[in-house]
């Protein structure tokens, strides 16, 4: 194995980390959460 192997697999790895933290953010169960999330800075106390 050399450089260029493990900068292959990292590269694949990062790309599979990014698309699922894409699908997590999509996620039709967080959106409750994070339409809350939005509407935090218009909420006056």
């Amino acid at each position: 194995m050399d450089v260029t192997d493990l900068r292959i697999i990292v590269t694949v790895v990062s790309l599979l980390i990014f698309l699922g933290i894409c699908g997590w953010a999509y996620a039709r169960r967080n959106r409750e959460r994070f339409d809350e999330a939005a509407q935090l800075p218009f909420q006056s106390e």
